[in-house]
């Protein structure tokens, strides 16, 4: 059974009258014993649930919702399964000091994978679960690969599971839908041993719908760690053109392109981005795969509905990826809408190494780097630096110690063009 924690206002729940401490028994005569079992059942339109109220009465609520519509309740959620793997590049290994605890959980939970597409490599995962993934459907799922050779799975994870490409077997042709991932490390899993894995995968679609291929993420925090290095100009460029290869034979055999190289790997090799359709569904966007060329088409269909705007000046922040693309694009808006945007490249000190994403940019590096400066009526925070939810960035920095340190009002944006003209037309 599951208590319900929380009811949202007007919501399904709150009209079939459920209240916080009624507990879930059944649904449609399964049992309901964690929240994904919950979030299985509701999957369907027509619904009868039992319920035990918590003045000890029972009820049975029969009702019809669309499949994606949600009823409005809160659970309980569950504990993440621990990882166990030792991976050579895990960035959890090489993160710094200061963090909030909760970056510092290793998670590897199949669940989690069909919840929320979060990457999980199944070297924990027996019998029992395979069961219970195949008999609830529970597609798609997201799973890091990184090497179909068991010896180098097993020196890049740092521990044995069940033989990928057999697991993989076994779950499509159950009908399990499944999303890969291949985290590349030069000298160590490219060149042949990426060909034979890009190979063995493709041998199992349609039913694995994708692989991403990804370069490796470095700290300046990897002590005592093994060696690895990022790519070089002329890898990525050799890299992408064996992806390109692929594509077209994928695409000529089976109509997809199967294979997609992260966004980085085009910025590494000075090498222009494919048109969005080659991207397909965009099925690896959480990925790092895609993002520029959709930020591309977004940012065209926005300077073509932004109108003149009040005359004031405001300031946003990047990460160093992205600053090209970005600067390109607020130069435009600026132009057509009569607002002056300040654009702040943010480096990276707080993780040092190789990371220029936007994302994983700490607060204190925005205070640091930006104190002193003339930054306008607002300071304009992309939401993907920030937890979701809770409005704090991975040091623990809230927008509010911003405004203090800064001097200036902050305020949360989208992360898309889109966001950042409706930032503009809120002022």
């Amino acid at each position: 059974m599951l208590e319900i924690l929380s009811v949202e206002t007007g919501s399904i729940a709150a009209e079939l009258e459920l209240e916080v401490g009624d507990r879930i028994l059944s649904i449609n005569g399964q049992a309901i014993n964690d929240l994904l079992d919950f979030e299985v059942a509701c999957r369907l339109e027509d619904l009868s649930f039992e319920v035990l109220k918590k003045d000890g009465e029972r009820w049975q609520l029969d009702f019809e919702k669309d499949a994606e519509e949600p009823l409005g309740l809160q659970l309980p959620h569950p504990e993440p399964a621990q990882c166990g793997n030792n991976c050579i590049f895990c960035f959890v290994h090489q993160l710094p000091k200061g963090l909030r605890k909760t970056l510092y959980v290793k998670d590897e939970d199949y669940r989690f994978s069909y919840l929320y597409g979060t990457y999980v490599t199944l070297t924990n995962i027996g019998e029992e679960k395979i069961r219970r993934i195949i008999d609830q459907q529970l597609s798609p799922l997201y799973v890091s690969v990184h090497a179909t050779d068991e010896d180098l799975r097993r020196h890049l994870l740092g521990r044995s599971g069940p033989p990928i490409l057999e697991l993989l077997q076994r779950l499509t042709a159950a009908g399990i839908e499944i999303h890969t991932q291949i985290v590349v490390c030069p000298e160590i899993n490219d060149g042949k041993a990426l060909i034979q894995t890009i190979e063995d995968l493709y041998t199992l679609a349609p039913g694995v719908r994708s692989l991403a291929v990804v370069p490796v993420g470095l700290t300046g925090f990897r002590q005592q760690l093994p060696a690895l290095r990022p790519p070089t100009v002329t890898e990525a460029r050799e890299l992408l053109e064996l992806l390109h290869g692929y594509q077209d034979r994928f695409v000529e055999q089976g109509g997809s392109r199967f294979v997609f190289a992260a966004d980085e790997f085009y910025l590494n090799a000075g090498m222009a981005f494919p048109d969005l359709v080659a991207y397909e569904d965009l099925c690896q966007l959480e990925n790092g795969v895609g993002m520029i060329p959709l930020f591309r088409e977004e940012s065209e269909q926005v300077l073509d509905e932004a109108l003149p705007l009040t005359a004031v000046t405001v300031s946003t922040v990047t990460g160093q990826s992205a600053a090209p693309e970005l600067q390109t694009f607020v130069d435009a808006l600026g132009e057509k809408t009569g607002v002056r945007i300040l654009l702040h490249v943010i480096q990276n000190d707080f993780f040092g190494g190789h990371v220029s994403v936007t994302g994983l940019i700490a607060g204190e590096d925005i205070v640091k780097q930006l104190r002193g400066l003339p930054l306008g009526d607002v300071l304009m925070i992309p939401d993907v630096m920030l937890k979701e939810g809770a409005d704090v960035f991975l040091d623990d920095l809230s927008l509010s110690d911003l405004e203090r340190e800064l001097k200036v009002p902050v305020v949360k944006i989208v992360s898309s063009p889109w966001g950042l003209l409706e930032g503009l037309e809120a002022l």
